[in-house]
């Protein structure tokens, strides 16, 4: 049985880890609020910005110029770039677990072609880089902001309009509530555009052809920026909830050593009383 010093180390030590934890989920709990607002903002903005994209394909898709447009171009899948977005940092569950192994899938799916990983964080660039899969980048500590997404972004229009690649997918973690974070896979290149007519007849400033060419940029932008604001609001999420776990666990671990300590202290001080009253027993 360990003595009541050990005991009382080991409660120290968790209840300083529990400190740790505490400290971690509220400084998670703070950035989220943060990346939830952004997230929440940037939602319509996407939302309405694919809708005028689709709107402005219906009225210029007859342009067989328009068809020709490189980043529309829908090519065999022999070379697939997979941008994947982790984390940099650990103690968030399994939040950078799940998404490695649909990646792991998503390679195993297409063994018949080449896939390509552009890691954006640690976790998932330090394990595909271990086990050998072709990395064509790699982003760590990166800022979700627009100007990093458009970097990405124009990197991987460029490889596929180039014709290095055939096809471009987005793996990430889409925020949907504290306790809710879904592994989403999203094909972004070549871009697929709807030809149905759009709800409403719109009288165009520019020609729609001239407005599309200049949209399909912008919307890859757009699509990876959503991406990482999403994948941002998860990974604190998921960080948050783990840590208020480790807390709760915390506090019954040390729940447990104080019942086990007095317990021993009990025993200790029974074994005493026994020892005196056998030894006064002797003495008459």
């Amino acid at each position: 049985m360990p003595s009541l010093i050990d005991m009382r180390r080991r409660i120290r030590s968790v209840r300083s880890t529990q400190q740790i934890t505490k400290a971690m989920k509220m400084v998670a709990a703070s950035r989220l609020r943060r990346a939830q607002d952004r997230v929440i903002s940037a939602r319509p903005y996407a939302a309405m910005f694919e809708r005028v994209l689709m709107n402005a394909a219906a009225a210029a898709l007859a342009s067989e110029s328009l068809r020709a447009h490189p980043l529309l171009a829908r090519r065999e899948e022999q070379r697939i770039q997979l941008v994947l977005i982790t984390s940099d940092r650990g103690l968030a569950g399994a939040f950078n677990a799940i998404l490695i192994r649909a990646a792991a899938h998503f390679i195993a799916e297409h063994a018949a072609s080449v896939v390509e990983i552009e890691a954006i964080g640690r976790k998932g660039r330090d394990f595909f880089r271990r086990r050998g899969v072709t990395l064509s980048g790699e982003q760590v500590g990166m800022k979700a902001g627009f100007p990093e997404a458009s970097a990405i972004a124009q990197k991987v229009a460029g490889r596929f309009a180039s014709g290095e690649i055939d096809s471009v997918y987005l793996l990430f973690a889409e925020f949907k509530s504290v306790l809710s974070q879904r592994v989403s896979l999203r094909q972004i290149l070549p871009v697929r555009l709807s030809e149905e007519q759009a709800a409403g007849d719109y009288i165009y400033e520019q020609p729609p052809q001239q407005l599309l060419e200049s949209l399909l940029p912008r919307y890859v932008e757009v699509s990876v920026y959503q991406t990482l604001l999403e994948s941002t609001a998860a990974e604190h999420a998921a960080r948050m909830t783990a840590m208020d776990a480790a807390s709760s666990n915390a506090a019954q671990v040390i729940d447990k050593l104080t019942l086990t300590m007095n317990r021993v202290r009990q025993a200790s001080i029974t074994k005493e009383i026994i020892e005196v009253v056998s030894g006064a027993a002797a003495l008459e």
